[in-house]
């Protein structure tokens, strides 16, 4: 009976959500930044240049025959036809573009890392809540006046390196991490929190730490970008690290044993004290 209850209550959970992202215009809403899009015409542009070439060596092999070997006649013209058709076809759906995977995300320049993040995000979306589907489509619009910022920007410098983690590392981690979640287990508390509400706390400090970089850049501030010492708590979306302060310079190392002081040699004169060390009688 518990388990029934269990099983009615994840299909309503289920179905509310499904009702939000219908009413927000469902999962595939097409592209959340210019990035993604750029990506999907150039690979529009490759399958329309290679459906040309197919129909124009289709229509060569088609006048050669008629010339060389015999006429097309009709029967001829109509697998011309046929096979013209067949070729748009086919190669209008395939080969579908290429989702990158997280693990090739930070290859090529800071531009191609942020345009690759935004379609491997897009594809992530129907495994994330309604919220977190949201906080996706604003993160897509803040990678874009990211990636402008990042225009000129030289690839070796901190600044550079600290983008790169933050688009290419911390946040597909954050995704990763909540859709290696069995679906059943995703909407479940545990401790005060579910992971449906964790990703999307992680979401949104992730959003509101590509907003803090965006503006660095801006203002030119690469000094500031380039030494940050926060980072993003996975588990729990909000947490900030801060950096321990660095001991003092006479502060003993508290890696080493405490080391005592070496015994003075008979009659040897203390410095402190300007005193002879006493004899053993």
């Amino acid at each position: 009976m518990a388990d029934s209850t269990h099983d009615t209550s994840r299909i309503m959970d289920g179905a509310r959500t499904s009702l939000a992202v219908n009413r927000t215009g469902g999962y595939h809403r097409g592209s959340i930044g210019a990035g993604s899009a750029r990506l999907k015409k150039e690979h529009a542009a490759t399958k329309l240049k290679r459906i040309f070439i197919a129909i124009a060596a289709i229509v060569v092999a088609a006048m050669g025959f008629g010339l060389f070997v015999s006429a097309l006649g009709f029967e001829g013209l109509f697998i011309t036809v046929l096979l013209a058709v067949v070729a748009v076809w086919v190669l209008s759906r395939y080969p579908k573009i290429k989702v990158p995977k997280a693990a090739t995300l930070s290859r090529g320049d800071l531009q191609q890392n942020v345009a690759k993040t935004e379609l491997w995000l897009e594809h992530q979306r129907p495994a994330l809540p309604a919220p977190a589907v949201t906080l996706v489509d604003q993160i897509g619009v803040q990678l874009d006046g990211l990636g402008v910022q990042l225009q000129g920007l030289d690839e070796n410098t901190p600044a550079a390196v600290s983008v790169r983690n933050l688009v290419t590392r911390d946040l597909p981690e954050v995704v990763s991490s909540y859709t290696k979640i069995p679906r059943h287990l995703r909407s479940q508390d545990s401790a005060g929190s579910t992971p449906d509400s964790q990703v999307t706390e992680s979401l949104k400090s992730i959003s509101r730490e590509i907003d803090t970089v965006t503006r660095q850049l801006a203002e030119g501030d690469l000094d500031a970008l380039a030494v940050r010492t926060r980072y993003l708590d996975y588990k729990y979306g909000s947490a900030m690290d801060e950096t321990p302060a660095l001991p003092s310079p006479g502060a003993p190392d508290p890696a080493l044993p405490p080391v005592s002081p070496a015994p003075k040699a008979l009659g040897e004169t203390d410095p402190l004290t300007s005193e002879p060390t006493p004899k053993d009688n």
